[in-house]
């Protein structure tokens, strides 16, 4: 199966179980709320609600800023989204979508921002806890920095 195909079914699906979970508690199925889920739930991205925004008017939907954080509210409930926040003064949103735990790199000139998985930090952080007599949940990592377009020179700052 192509990635596409494979991205359209995850897409599906998780568009399924949000109207699943929005019938389940009660709450209308409506089309902007979908719209909103579609935008977040079918990018690899970290959007904000800005983003979140601008992408539904490029597909000639719109909804209010109100819409959009109570619309994200409920995807951070139902378990589909997840929120970060990389100390820009907002918080940006990804799809959880079996997306293994991981750590995010962040260039402090062009706002590039890298994921990066690693085994060795997941066994340290189990062992700092342990270390302290303490019983590791979860843990988040942000490291900011230059990426290396940046060190380089041939990067300009992103808007």
């Amino acid at each position: 199966m192509s990635d596409s195909a494979a991205s359209t079914r995850a897409l599906t699906a998780d568009r399924e179980s949000f109207r699943a979970f929005l019938r389940d508690h009660n709450l209308p199925v409506t089309a902007q709320r979908l719209a909103i889920a579609d935008v977040v739930l079918g990018t690899d991205g970290h959007l904000s609600a800005d983003d979140v925004g601008a992408q539904l008017a490029a597909r000639g939907a719109s909804a209010g800023t109100a819409t959009i954080y109570r619309t994200l509210d409920v995807l951070m409930r139902s378990g589909l989204v997840v929120e970060r926040d990389f100390g820009e003064g907002f918080k940006r949103f990804e799809a959880a979508r079996g997306v293994p735990h991981h750590e995010h790199l962040i260039c402090t000139v062009c706002a590039r921002v890298t994921e990066f998985r690693d085994e060795r930090l997941e066994r340290m952080t189990t062992l700092l806890a342990e270390s302290h007599d303490f019983s590791r949940q979860r843990h988040r990592l942000v490291i900011y920095g230059l990426c290396g377009e940046c060190r380089r020179g041939s990067s300009r700052p992103r808007n």
